[in-house]
């Protein structure tokens, strides 16, 4: 019997077709799984998460450092991440008797984790800036900013910015009245998780 050359044709079309798709499918879900950034604004949402509590610590950081200056460069003040590596707070804050004073400090993480899930390093050559003015000390008002870039590795890979912006009240602290801290429950934080693929915005208040 004598074959339809364009059943044949069509057949082997649609396999090549369908094995086009198939390559393209796999090539595709790898080419998501490996980019250089979040890529989606839920994995911004984790990423961000994963660094949540850093800035609080970060805060705390700067204001023990800023108590315990004897002259305009603070002792690095370090403390270590939930699940793994350590955060260290350095810099520089405004002496003198004024009762407006500012604190002009960097980040460094090395593995640093609060979850066990994400993990967080920064470049020594572009450290997290974090900036603080305090008003009014030990009771007044403070506001800062916290810029950075920070590389992650674990479940999400690739590299999350942060500009964050926040303000509080102070409170005079148990041990010495005449020194400052952050009120609890009265820091407002705003701004965002950037990556090239998502962003996450932070509005929050504790």
């Amino acid at each position: 019997m004598r074959r339809n050359p364009n059943i044949s044709l069509s057949a082997s079309t649609a396999r090549i077709s369908s094995a086009a798709g198939g390559v393209c499918s796999v090539l595709l879900a790898f080419c998501i799984g490996c980019g250089g950034g979040v890529n989606s604004e839920e994995q911004a949402r984790r990423a961000y998460l994963g660094l949540d509590a850093h800035i609080d610590k970060s805060i705390t950081l700067g204001f023990l450092g800023f108590n315990t200056a004897s002259s305009a460069n603070i002792s690095p003040q370090m403390t270590k991440g939930t699940a793994t590596g350590t955060l260290t707070i350095s810099g520089q804050v405004d002496q003198g008797n004024s009762a407006n004073k500012g604190m002009r400090l960097v980040e460094d993480l090395v593995g640093y984790s609060d979850d066990g899930v994400l993990t967080y390093a920064t470049d020594a050559a572009k450290r997290p800036a974090l900036t603080m003015s305090l008003k009014g000390i030990p009771s007044g008002t403070m506001d800062g900013t916290l810029n950075g870039t920070y590389n992650m590795t674990g479940e999400l890979v690739g590299v999350v910015t942060l500009s964050i912006a926040f303000t509080g009240q102070l409170q005079p602290t148990v041990a010495d009245m005449t020194k400052p801290e952050r009120k609890p429950g009265a820091t407002h934080i705003t701004g965002t998780a950037v990556s090239a693929s998502g962003t996450y915005t932070v509005d929050i208040t504790r």
